[in-house]
Protein backbone atom coordinates (compact mmCIF):
# COMPACT_ATOMS: atom_id res chain seq x y z
CA UNK A 1 0.00 0.00 0.00
CA UNK A 2 2.77 2.46 0.90
CA UNK A 3 4.68 1.76 -2.33
CA UNK A 4 1.52 2.33 -4.36
CA UNK A 5 0.85 5.60 -2.55
CA UNK A 6 4.39 6.77 -3.13
CA UNK A 7 3.91 6.11 -6.84
CA UNK A 8 0.77 8.22 -6.87
CA UNK A 9 2.49 11.13 -5.16
CA UNK A 10 5.47 10.99 -7.54
CA UNK A 11 3.02 11.07 -10.43
CA UNK A 12 1.16 13.98 -8.87
CA UNK A 13 4.35 15.98 -8.49
CA UNK A 14 5.11 15.87 -12.20
CA UNK A 15 1.65 16.62 -13.52
CA UNK A 16 0.52 20.20 -13.87
CA UNK A 17 -2.87 19.52 -15.36
CA UNK A 18 -5.61 16.93 -15.09
CA UNK A 19 -5.22 16.22 -18.81
CA UNK A 20 -2.52 13.64 -17.99
CA UNK A 21 -5.09 11.46 -16.29
CA UNK A 22 -7.65 11.37 -19.10
CA UNK A 23 -5.96 8.62 -21.08
CA UNK A 24 -5.77 6.50 -17.93
CA UNK A 25 -9.50 6.56 -17.23
CA UNK A 26 -11.93 3.95 -18.55
CA UNK A 27 -14.66 5.12 -20.91
CA UNK A 28 -17.20 5.02 -18.10
CA UNK A 29 -15.23 6.82 -15.41
CA UNK A 30 -17.78 5.94 -12.69
CA UNK A 31 -17.64 2.16 -13.15
CA UNK A 32 -15.59 0.62 -10.37
CA UNK A 33 -14.66 4.04 -9.02
CA UNK A 34 -12.24 3.93 -6.11
CA UNK A 35 -10.30 0.85 -7.25
CA UNK A 36 -6.66 0.45 -8.27
CA UNK A 37 -7.80 0.28 -11.89
CA UNK A 38 -10.04 3.35 -11.60
CA UNK A 39 -8.88 5.55 -8.71
CA UNK A 40 -10.88 8.57 -7.54
CA UNK A 41 -9.13 11.63 -8.99
CA UNK A 42 -9.07 14.41 -6.37
CA UNK A 43 -8.14 17.89 -7.65
CA UNK A 44 -6.89 20.71 -5.45
CA UNK A 45 -6.36 24.35 -6.39
CA UNK A 46 -2.83 25.78 -6.77
CA UNK A 47 -0.71 26.41 -3.73
CA UNK A 48 2.62 28.12 -3.21
CA UNK A 49 3.51 25.13 -1.01
CA UNK A 50 2.65 22.31 -3.41
CA UNK A 51 5.02 19.79 -1.83
CA UNK A 52 3.42 20.30 1.58
CA UNK A 53 -0.10 20.08 0.15
CA UNK A 54 0.65 16.83 -1.69
CA UNK A 55 2.38 15.34 1.35
CA UNK A 56 -0.70 16.15 3.43
CA UNK A 57 -2.99 14.68 0.79
CA UNK A 58 -0.94 11.47 0.76
CA UNK A 59 -1.58 11.07 4.48
CA UNK A 60 -5.26 11.94 4.05
CA UNK A 61 -5.74 9.39 1.28
CA UNK A 62 -3.89 6.72 3.28
CA UNK A 63 -6.32 7.24 6.15
CA UNK A 64 -9.32 7.14 3.82
CA UNK A 65 -8.03 3.93 2.22
CA UNK A 66 -7.56 2.29 5.62
CA UNK A 67 -11.13 3.22 6.57
CA UNK A 68 -12.93 2.49 3.29
CA UNK A 69 -10.67 0.59 0.92
CA UNK A 70 -11.22 3.38 -1.64
CA UNK A 71 -8.22 4.50 -3.69
CA UNK A 72 -7.85 8.27 -4.16
CA UNK A 73 -5.27 9.84 -6.46
CA UNK A 74 -4.70 13.54 -5.64
CA UNK A 75 -3.07 16.24 -7.74
CA UNK A 76 -2.70 20.02 -7.62
CA UNK A 77 -3.98 21.73 -10.76
CA UNK A 78 -1.86 24.25 -12.63
CA UNK A 79 -4.44 27.01 -12.08
CA UNK A 80 -7.85 27.73 -10.60
CA UNK A 81 -9.29 27.53 -14.12
CA UNK A 82 -7.64 24.14 -14.74
CA UNK A 83 -9.11 22.79 -11.50
CA UNK A 84 -12.62 23.82 -12.61
CA UNK A 85 -12.12 22.43 -16.10
CA UNK A 86 -10.96 19.08 -14.73
CA UNK A 87 -14.38 18.63 -13.12
CA UNK A 88 -16.35 20.21 -15.95
CA UNK A 89 -14.89 18.31 -18.90
CA UNK A 90 -17.39 16.26 -20.91
CA UNK A 91 -15.57 13.17 -19.64
CA UNK A 92 -14.61 14.31 -16.12
CA UNK A 93 -10.87 14.48 -15.53
CA UNK A 94 -11.44 14.78 -11.77
CA UNK A 95 -14.18 13.18 -9.70
CA UNK A 96 -13.96 15.32 -6.57
CA UNK A 97 -12.12 18.42 -5.47
CA UNK A 98 -10.93 20.71 -2.72
CA UNK A 99 -11.90 23.91 -4.48
CA UNK A 100 -11.55 27.42 -3.09
CA UNK A 101 -14.76 29.40 -2.65
CA UNK A 102 -15.03 31.15 -5.97
CA UNK A 103 -13.73 28.15 -7.89
CA UNK A 104 -16.54 26.12 -6.35
CA UNK A 105 -19.18 28.73 -7.22
CA UNK A 106 -17.99 28.74 -10.83
CA UNK A 107 -17.97 24.95 -11.04
CA UNK A 108 -21.44 24.77 -9.44
CA UNK A 109 -22.69 27.38 -11.91
CA UNK A 110 -21.44 25.13 -14.70
CA UNK A 111 -23.25 22.16 -13.12
CA UNK A 112 -20.17 20.07 -12.42
CA UNK A 113 -19.57 20.38 -8.66
CA UNK A 114 -21.69 19.84 -5.58
CA UNK A 115 -20.40 20.69 -2.11
CA UNK A 116 -20.44 18.06 0.61
CA UNK A 117 -18.10 19.39 3.29
CA UNK A 118 -16.85 22.85 4.27
CA UNK A 119 -13.63 23.22 6.23
CA UNK A 120 -13.32 25.06 9.52
CA UNK A 121 -10.41 27.08 10.85
CA UNK A 122 -10.38 28.28 14.43
CA UNK A 123 -13.89 26.84 14.75
CA UNK A 124 -15.41 28.92 11.91
CA UNK A 125 -16.53 27.90 8.43
CA UNK A 126 -15.88 31.44 7.19
CA UNK A 127 -12.77 33.55 6.78
CA UNK A 128 -11.94 37.14 5.92
CA UNK A 129 -9.43 38.79 3.65
CA UNK A 130 -7.28 41.85 4.25
CA UNK A 131 -5.73 44.68 2.24
CA UNK A 132 -2.03 45.02 3.12
CA UNK A 133 0.26 48.00 2.48
CA UNK A 134 3.78 48.79 3.67
CA UNK A 135 3.81 50.89 6.84
CA UNK A 136 5.81 53.60 5.04
CA UNK A 137 3.66 53.68 1.90
CA UNK A 138 1.40 56.57 2.87
CA UNK A 139 -1.57 54.53 1.60
CA UNK A 140 -4.42 54.66 4.11
CA UNK A 141 -7.72 54.07 2.29
CA UNK A 142 -9.01 51.95 -0.58
CA UNK A 143 -9.34 55.11 -2.66
CA UNK A 144 -5.58 55.63 -2.30
CA UNK A 145 -4.92 52.38 -4.18
CA UNK A 146 -6.03 53.75 -7.58
CA UNK A 147 -3.32 53.41 -10.22
CA UNK A 148 -0.84 51.63 -7.93
CA UNK A 149 1.02 48.32 -8.23
CA UNK A 150 -1.07 45.39 -6.95
CA UNK A 151 0.07 41.93 -5.84
CA UNK A 152 -2.37 39.02 -5.77
CA UNK A 153 -1.87 35.31 -5.06
CA UNK A 154 -3.55 34.06 -8.24
CA UNK A 155 -6.15 35.24 -10.74
CA UNK A 156 -9.60 34.29 -9.35
CA UNK A 157 -8.35 34.03 -5.77
CA UNK A 158 -11.48 34.83 -3.76
CA UNK A 159 -9.87 36.95 -1.03
CA UNK A 160 -6.85 37.98 -3.10
CA UNK A 161 -8.53 39.04 -6.34
CA UNK A 162 -12.33 38.80 -6.64
CA UNK A 163 -13.48 40.42 -3.38
CA UNK A 164 -10.80 43.16 -3.53
CA UNK A 165 -12.03 44.04 -7.01
CA UNK A 166 -15.61 44.31 -5.76
CA UNK A 167 -14.62 46.44 -2.77
CA UNK A 168 -12.50 48.76 -4.90
CA UNK A 169 -15.30 49.13 -7.43
CA UNK A 170 -17.60 50.22 -4.60
CA UNK A 171 -15.32 53.21 -3.90
CA UNK A 172 -14.80 54.10 -7.56
CA UNK A 173 -11.48 52.33 -8.14
CA UNK A 174 -11.14 50.03 -11.16
CA UNK A 175 -8.79 47.17 -10.35
CA UNK A 176 -8.20 46.71 -14.10
CA UNK A 177 -6.63 50.17 -14.21
CA UNK A 178 -3.87 49.41 -11.72
CA UNK A 179 -0.38 50.36 -12.88
CA UNK A 180 0.45 46.66 -12.87
CA UNK A 181 -0.83 43.43 -11.32
CA UNK A 182 1.74 40.91 -10.12
CA UNK A 183 0.78 37.27 -9.47
CA UNK A 184 2.93 36.01 -6.59
CA UNK A 185 1.80 32.38 -6.42
CA UNK A 186 0.47 32.35 -2.86
CA UNK A 187 -1.09 34.49 -0.13
CA UNK A 188 2.08 34.27 1.92
CA UNK A 189 4.20 35.39 -1.04
CA UNK A 190 1.85 38.34 -1.54
CA UNK A 191 2.42 39.50 2.03
CA UNK A 192 6.18 39.18 1.58
CA UNK A 193 6.03 41.10 -1.70
CA UNK A 194 4.31 44.01 0.07
CA UNK A 195 6.94 43.87 2.82
CA UNK A 196 9.76 43.95 0.24
CA UNK A 197 8.23 46.78 -1.76
CA UNK A 198 7.68 44.67 -4.87
CA UNK A 199 4.19 46.17 -5.06
CA UNK A 200 2.26 48.91 -3.31
CA UNK A 201 -0.41 46.66 -1.85
CA UNK A 202 -1.81 43.17 -1.88
CA UNK A 203 -4.80 41.27 -0.59
CA UNK A 204 -4.57 37.98 1.34
CA UNK A 205 -6.60 35.93 3.76
CA UNK A 206 -6.29 36.93 7.44
CA UNK A 207 -3.60 36.47 8.47
CA UNK A 208 -1.30 35.04 5.82
CA UNK A 209 1.59 36.91 7.44
CA UNK A 210 1.58 34.48 10.36
CA UNK A 211 2.62 31.65 8.03
CA UNK A 212 5.93 33.39 7.28
CA UNK A 213 6.37 35.22 10.58
CA UNK A 214 9.25 32.96 11.70
CA UNK A 215 11.17 33.76 8.53
CA UNK A 216 10.48 37.48 8.76
CA UNK A 217 10.44 37.87 12.54
CA UNK A 218 9.95 41.38 13.88
CA UNK A 219 9.41 42.79 10.38
CA UNK A 220 6.37 41.55 8.54
CA UNK A 221 3.87 42.29 11.30
CA UNK A 222 5.39 45.67 12.09
CA UNK A 223 6.22 46.86 8.60
CA UNK A 224 2.97 45.90 6.86
CA UNK A 225 -0.38 47.42 7.78
CA UNK A 226 -3.99 46.27 7.25
CA UNK A 227 -6.04 49.14 5.82
CA UNK A 228 -9.29 47.24 5.13
CA UNK A 229 -10.93 43.92 5.98
CA UNK A 230 -13.12 41.91 3.62
CA UNK A 231 -16.61 40.50 4.42
CA UNK A 232 -17.17 36.88 5.49
CA UNK A 233 -16.13 34.38 2.83
CA UNK A 234 -17.09 30.68 3.05
CA UNK A 235 -14.09 28.41 3.56
CA UNK A 236 -12.86 25.92 1.01
CA UNK A 237 -14.03 22.34 1.37
CA UNK A 238 -14.68 19.08 -0.42
CA UNK A 239 -16.92 18.84 -3.46
CA UNK A 240 -18.02 16.03 -5.77
CA UNK A 241 -19.00 15.83 -9.41
CA UNK A 242 -22.83 15.59 -9.51
CA UNK A 243 -22.58 12.17 -11.20
CA UNK A 244 -20.38 10.75 -8.44
CA UNK A 245 -22.02 7.54 -7.13
CA UNK A 246 -24.05 8.41 -4.03
CA UNK A 247 -23.04 5.33 -2.03
CA UNK A 248 -19.32 5.92 -2.57
CA UNK A 249 -19.73 9.61 -1.79
CA UNK A 250 -21.46 8.74 1.50
CA UNK A 251 -18.56 6.47 2.49
CA UNK A 252 -16.05 9.22 1.76
CA UNK A 253 -18.00 11.87 3.66
CA UNK A 254 -18.17 9.60 6.69
CA UNK A 255 -14.43 8.89 6.45
CA UNK A 256 -13.49 12.56 6.15
CA UNK A 257 -15.72 13.54 9.07
CA UNK A 258 -14.17 10.75 11.13
CA UNK A 259 -10.70 12.16 10.52
CA UNK A 260 -11.41 15.28 12.57
CA UNK A 261 -11.93 13.06 15.63
CA UNK A 262 -8.39 11.68 15.55
CA UNK A 263 -5.03 13.31 16.15
CA UNK A 264 -3.59 11.66 13.04
CA UNK A 265 -6.48 12.78 10.86
CA UNK A 266 -6.42 16.38 12.07
CA UNK A 267 -2.66 16.57 11.52
CA UNK A 268 -3.07 15.35 7.93
CA UNK A 269 -5.87 17.82 7.19
CA UNK A 270 -3.83 20.63 8.70
CA UNK A 271 -0.77 19.74 6.64
CA UNK A 272 -2.78 19.57 3.43
CA UNK A 273 -4.80 22.79 3.73
CA UNK A 274 -4.63 24.05 7.30
CA UNK A 275 -8.10 22.61 7.95
CA UNK A 276 -9.02 22.42 11.62
CA UNK A 277 -12.27 20.55 11.03
CA UNK A 278 -15.04 19.76 8.53
CA UNK A 279 -18.78 20.43 8.52
CA UNK A 280 -21.52 19.06 6.27
CA UNK A 281 -23.19 21.74 4.14
CA UNK A 282 -25.18 21.90 0.92
CA UNK A 283 -25.03 24.51 -1.82
CA UNK A 284 -27.31 26.96 0.03
CA UNK A 285 -24.38 27.62 2.37
CA UNK A 286 -22.97 29.87 -0.37
CA UNK A 287 -26.15 31.90 -1.00
CA UNK A 288 -25.18 34.82 1.25
CA UNK A 289 -21.81 35.09 -0.47
CA UNK A 290 -23.53 35.00 -3.85
CA UNK A 291 -25.60 37.98 -2.68
CA UNK A 292 -22.36 39.87 -1.99
CA UNK A 293 -21.22 39.14 -5.52
CA UNK A 294 -24.57 40.23 -6.93
CA UNK A 295 -24.45 43.46 -4.92
CA UNK A 296 -21.02 44.15 -6.41
CA UNK A 297 -22.34 43.58 -9.92
CA UNK A 298 -20.25 40.44 -10.38
CA UNK A 299 -21.66 37.20 -11.75
CA UNK A 300 -20.12 33.79 -12.14
CA UNK A 301 -20.57 34.15 -15.90
CA UNK A 302 -18.54 37.38 -15.89
CA UNK A 303 -15.66 35.77 -14.04
CA UNK A 304 -15.83 32.64 -16.20
CA UNK A 305 -15.52 34.81 -19.30
CA UNK A 306 -12.56 36.64 -17.76
CA UNK A 307 -10.88 33.36 -16.88
CA UNK A 308 -11.28 32.11 -20.44
CA UNK A 309 -9.58 35.16 -22.00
Amino acid sequence: MKNRKKFFIVLSLVVTSAMIFVACQPKNSWEGIGTEENPIIFVAVPSGEQDRVLAGFEKVTDIVYDETGLVIQPFVAASYTAAIESLCAEEPQAHMGALATFSYILAAEKGCADVALVSTRYGAAFYNGQFLVHADSGLETLEDLAGTDMCRPYPLSTSGDIIPGIMLKAVGVDVNEMNQIIDTGSHEATAVAVLNGDCDWGATYIDARSRVEDEYADTIMDETVVIAVEPDIPNDGIQFHPDFPADVRAKLVTAFLGMVDTEEGLAALDEAYQWGGLEEHDDTFYDQFRQILDAGGVSAADIAALADE
